[in-house]
């Protein structure tokens, strides 16, 4: 009861609940904006977060990852165009029921749905968080280690089509985290004796250079448009009735949601498909989705809002960020010396408690906003694309300048800038190289650690949480490629011809 207290207090301070408001309406906003997204925003406020509080800084910065899913899913429903990518399945059965003239409903539907994904997984998150953390005390630098190789292996892995791809740019990540001075011994490690390299590759600079930086060149180069004008009647609080009967849907999508959150690598994108396809089996009309289901727009909205809240489950509980925006996060925290793990629940609890307290609250705002402003937000998101585009770079160079006032951190992000958008053109993902900086810095530091005690393979892992990480790696490696063998064998399979049928019928 104590540590709840101390929690409500923390979050009780204005700056707090300031940071929580903008967050949670500044993200259905940016969310709401086609082609910007929350990875954008969150790259851009990145540099001023590292002057406010911890509480402060992650508050505003989990407002814009919660809502900004909310915000996806207007136009995705009333003009076809998802938000932002994750809410690309909410456009099969939005957008349809838009065209019967049901855009009340069906928004109202993914709001009641978003918010049950976004508290069911807050629920996991307060349950599962302090269980993890109190297996992690057991976790020695080499158990650690395997668990960040996992996440970087499941990261690329995840890319379907494009594994070696990403398995290159996850080691270009690596590699940009050992230029500088390394962990140890301070020696300098490919600076071609430049000493604007002896700091390192920043990575925030990265961060706006491939997402921020990027986006805007893509906006800037691209057809100027504006979203079209829209305006919704009726009664947007009859989804949260209309939910009840739908419950069975929310509820196993929520925990689809939960459980690829926590996965590193997998997110949103693949518990939509899984929830989908779910909620498409397991329906009596199956034939009505993609033509307007409520069933499928309540699994696409909550699936999709149920993996923030579960990718702050390892975040908070080991300090191994799964994606590219909880690797955001991590940096907030390190900056302020505050350190993810079973240390944070043991001395800071309070400090985790306002955080749970604050994803919640973050929910309950973003709903009470969208059912009574869905129109007034409607006429703030009609900005033109190349507008949005020069204020995205403006702030981007103004968050890099601003970290260490340098010039050459600007044209390093500018040079990273067109490096993201040559990826962008060609389809590749641009995450595998922002988890590879982070996850690569852990790697090094608890190898290097680890060996001194090893001395021979089998040392590595010859205690059991290390053990089953190790066998962990070794299955998934197996089934990807047994999955590569079973798809080559399908495609050189020849197809029967009508001939071939006639000569066996003969």
């Amino acid at each position: 009861m104590d540590v709840f207290v101390s929690g409500l207090g923390i979050l009780a301070q204005w700056q707090v609940l300031v940071a929580l408001l903008i967050g949670s309406v500044g993200g259905v906003i940016i969310g709401a904006l086609p082609g910007v997204g929350a990875a954008v925003a969150i790259a851009i406020l990145l540099p001023a977060t590292f002057s406010f509080e911890p509480i402060v800084g992650l508050t505003l910065l989990l407002g814009i990852y919660g809502s900004s899913m909310y915000g996806g899913a207007i136009p995705a429903i009333l003009i076809n165009t998802p938000g932002t990518a994750v809410n690309a399945l909410t456009t099969y059965d939005g957008y349809p029921m838009t065209k019967r003239g049901q855009a009340h409903r069906a928004l109202s539907l993914a709001y009641s749905a978003s918010f049950f994904g976004g508290v069911f997984s807050i629920l996991c998150l307060i349950i599962l968080s302090p269980l993890l953390a109190m297996v992690a005390p057991h976790f020695g630098s080499r158990e650690i280690f395997l668990a960040a190789f996992m996440g970087i292996l499941l990261v690329v892995l995840a890319h379907r089509g494009q594994t070696f791809a990403a398995a290159m740019l996850a080691c270009l990540g690596i590699f940009l985290n050992t230029v500088g001075l390394e962990p140890v011994k301070y020696t300098r490690r490919f600076t071609f004796d430049q000493s604007w390299l002896t700091s390192g590759v920043d990575l925030i600079v990265v961060v706006l250079g491939l997402f921020a930086i990027s986006q805007a060149l893509l906006l800037l180069v691209d057809k100027d448009t504006a979203p079209p004008k829209a305006h919704v009647d009726g009664n947007l609080t009859t989804g949260l009735k209309e939910l009840l009967g739908l419950k069975r849907i929310a509820t196993v999508s929520s925990s689809i949601g939960v459980l690829m959150g926590m996965i590193p690598g997998v997110g949103e994108f693949t518990s939509q498909f899984l929830s989908y396809t779910y909620a498409q089996k397991s329906s009596k009309t199956p034939e009505q989705f993609g033509k307007g289901s409520p069933e499928g727009l309540v699994a696409s909205e909550a699936a999709n809002n149920a993996v923030p809240g579960a990718a702050m489950i390892p975040l908070l509980a080991l300090g191994i960020p799964g994606e590219a925006l909880t690797a955001m996060m991590l940096s907030v925290f390190y900056v302020h010396n505050v350190i993810p793990g079973p240390q944070l629940f043991t001395n800071q609890m309070d400090f985790v408690m306002a955080l749970y307290m604050a994803l919640i609250l973050l929910n309950v705002i973003v709903l009470v906003f969208l059912l009574f402003s869905t129109n007034l937000l409607l006429k703030i998101i009609q900005i033109p694309t190349r507008f949005l585009g020069l204020m995205i770079l403006m702030l981007s160079f103004v968050g890099v300048y601003s970290l260490r006032n340098s010039a050459t951190d600007c044209m390093l992000a500018a040079g990273f800038g067109v490096f993201g958008l040559i990826l962008k053109r060609l389809n590749l993902p641009v995450v595998p190289i922002i988890l590879g900086m982070v996850l690569g810095g852990i790697m090094e530091v608890k190898l290097r650690s680890a060996m001194a005690r090893v001395k021979s393979p089998m040392d590595f892992v010859d205690r059991p949480i290390a053990a089953i990480l190790a066998l962990m790696i070794l299955l998934i490696i197996v089934m990807h490629i047994r999955t590569l063998i079973n798809e080559h064998k399908n495609r050189i399979r020849p197809e029967p011809t009508g001939d071939d049928s006639t000569t066996q019928q003969g």
